[in-house]
């Protein structure tokens, strides 16, 4: 009886040790130690590198800590409370690029890697390692300061783990666009992928182009959703609402980025969305209506097999010699001022309408041997990829650049699902997955009774997401990304509420292996990162916390399930018009909505305290869900 008492202490001990960490993403190999190194008033760092990179990074790292009070100093050699950096002379395989080995005792800390970037990715654990307040307080009690002793081995799954933020519909800020990389790069994101132009706004200085943002970065301000009544502008009237990034910005971004690991992949969206562009130059699209930036009216009928009209001209005119001379000065200006190697050119919902009814493309069409309006969107993308790789770029386009016949060196995104990555496969190009259903940010991710983005994708859905499809060669996939569309994101705040947490859990489907992989720890670790985000005064969505509602129909019956995934929630529900819930029913099965003006009522709780928002849905809104 002692050996077997003595067998499950130890086992649950080695289990309490081994989970003493809330490190998202999830690494490869976590072994935690029965030891922990105390932060004192001055830090030891030992540096076995001269590599600028890594230098910069680790500046980064010092300059944390010296606003909580510790003040870091060189030192040339391995003594008590220090850290040492090195760069492995001989490269460790497994780790690879971006991978490291962090070793935590009582009397230091070690951080190898074989290059900066693996630098950046440990760093970024240890300060996952230190306590939630520590970075909000000036002047901390460093003596309190413990990092629990751990070793750890960790690389990325993915090269590709990407965030895209669409400064189109709503302008950020040079200071907002950095805050949003700040965020990313903490969870060891390393592409930003920047939508710079759309039809509401073209928000870069192109010098060939003065009147791309002279007319092209401002529309007419409008209030409600996009897509709705948002009326054009009217005669006269001025465009006030916008702003756009001067070429001296675009470098600032740039570097700032690449001070925290992160490249930024710069989309310019042709031949359709093209709008600002065309309100700019009209000349070059393919029919002489007037053209305007778009202020967020409806301009499109979407029909249910997901084809679409346009009402609005937003197209380039792929016929015209002109087009592919705007294009190319754009592209030389974008490839200076982006060293990353990829430049994203849209290719996405090209309406063929327009094309069609305009005698002159039909007449170079049949020049040409172009038989359709796919053809000639192919030819288009073909051309614009020679424009780009002549700038020593590669070209990603969305997944309907395949459309008519893919262009040779091509990339795809894939995003309506994953398969257009899996056509692009076949054919040996290089895919990135990005499936709405997994990684559209702009999606709602709590119920539409409380949040009113369109569709829903909850943070359950997005952990689940594995960029590899079966049937698929894995070599070809670059990794994933999640996208942060704004027609109804129209600030800072918001844009972190819809992105976080569920980064965080594409933080982990790009970067942890498939078999570390762990929900109820994930949403444990979550927790700890909403304290985080509340010290720091960002916005964060607790959505995960709401019951989450199915009701359907049985025997002519209105039945309702009630769900919530987080381990040890209790969920209280009313449906006779009382309040607050948590006096009414427990939730144990699915129960019958009565008939009557009557509204459910539903809440979860744990421990007796309210942990997501009171959710209240009308009976006849619950009859129209079931009805869907």
């Amino acid at each position: 009886m002692k050996t077997l008492f003595l067998t499950f202490f130890f086992l649950t001990l080695s289990q309490i040790i081994n989970a003493q960490h809330s490190i998202i993403p999830e690494p490869v190999s976590f072994e935690g130690k029965n030891a922990s190194f105390v932060l004192r008033d001055v830090l030891n760092f030992n540096i076995e590198t001269q590599d600028p990179q890594t230098n910069q990074y680790i500046n980064q790292f010092k300059t944390l800590l010296e606003k909580s009070g510790i003040t870091a100093v060189a030192s040339n050699k391995i003594v008590e409370n220090s850290i040492t950096f090195t760069l492995n002379k001989k490269k460790d395989n497994e780790l690879g690029v971006e991978g490291y080995l962090l070793d935590v005792t009582n009397s230091g800390i070690t951080l190898t890697a074989n290059g900066s970037s693996g630098i950046f990715n440990g760093l970024q654990s240890l300060r996952q390692l230190l306590p939630p307040h520590f970075e909000t307080i000036t002047n901390y009690d460093s003596k309190s300061i413990q990092i629990p002793g751990c070793k750890i081995k960790d690389y990325p799954r993915f090269g590709w783990r990407g965030l895209m933020l669409d400064v189109s519909r709503h302008f950020f800020t040079v200071e907002e666009v950095k805050s949003f990389i700040d965020q990313m790069s903490q969870y060891k994101f390393n592409v930003f992928h920047w939508h710079l132009t759309d039809d509401q706004g073209w928000r870069i200085e192109i010098k060939s182009y003065p009147k791309l943002t002279e007319v092209g970065a401002w529309r007419v301000e409008r209030h409600g959703y996009f897509g709705t009544d948002r009326t054009a502008p009217k005669e006269g009237e001025k465009a006030t609402y916008g702003g756009y990034y001067t070429q001296e910005d675009i470098k600032e971004v740039v570097q700032y980025a690449l001070d925290r690991n992160i490249t930024i992949v710069p989309e310019i969206d042709f031949p359709g969305h093209s709008m600002a562009a065309l309100a700019a130059y009209p000349e070059l699209a393919s029919n002489n209506d007037p053209k305007y930036v778009e202020p967020g009216g409806k301009f499109v009928q979407w029909n249910p097999d997901f084809t679409f009209e346009m009402f609005i001209e937003n197209m380039l005119n792929p016929a015209d010699e002109g087009v592919y001379d705007f294009v190319d000065k754009i592209f030389t200006e974008i490839a200076a001022l982006f060293p990353g190697k990829y430049i994203h050119m849209g290719g996405d919902e090209a309406y063929h309408g327009y094309w069609e009814e305009n005698p002159e493309v039909q007449k170079f069409m049949k020049a040409n041997k172009i038989a359709n309006g796919n053809e000639l969107q192919s030819y288009f993308v073909k051309r614009i990829e020679k424009i780009i790789s002549s700038k020593n770029k590669k070209m990603i386009g969305w997944g309907e650049i395949l459309i008519g016949g893919l262009a040779d060196g091509a990339t795809v995104m894939s995003w309506h699902d994953m398969q257009a990555g899996l056509e692009a496969a076949k054919l040996g190009h290089d895919v990135i997955m990005t499936p709405r259903a997994y990684t559209y940010l702009d999606l709602a991710q709590g119920d539409h009774s409380v949040e009113t983005q369109n569709r829903y994708v909850n943070l359950e859905k997005v952990y689940s997401f594995d960029p590899i499809p079966e049937s698929i060669d894995p070599k070809f996939v670059l990794g994933g990304q999640g996208c942060l569309w704004t027609e109804r994101i129209p600030n800072l705040p918001f844009a972190f509420y819809m992105t976080y947490p569920r980064a965080f859990a594409l933080s982990e489907a790009l970067w942890t292996p498939k078999e570390n992989k762990d929900w109820e720890y994930f949403i444990q670790k979550t927790e700890i990162h909403f304290k985080r985000f509340d010290l720091k005064s960002l916005n964060i969505s607790k959505a995960v916390y709401d019951p989450i509602v199915r009701v359907y129909k049985d025997n002519g019956k209105l039945m309702c399930e009630l769900t919530n995934s987080i381990p040890g929630t209790e969920i209280f529900y009313t449906i006779n018009n009382t309040y607050p819930v948590r006096f009414g029913k427990k939730y144990t099965d699915p129960f019958e909505i009565p008939m009557g003006d009557l509204s459910l009522r539903t809440q979860t709780y744990r421990n007796d305290k309210p942990m997501g928002r009171m959710l209240l849905i009308h009976r006849t809104d619950l009859e129209k869900r079931a009805n869907k």
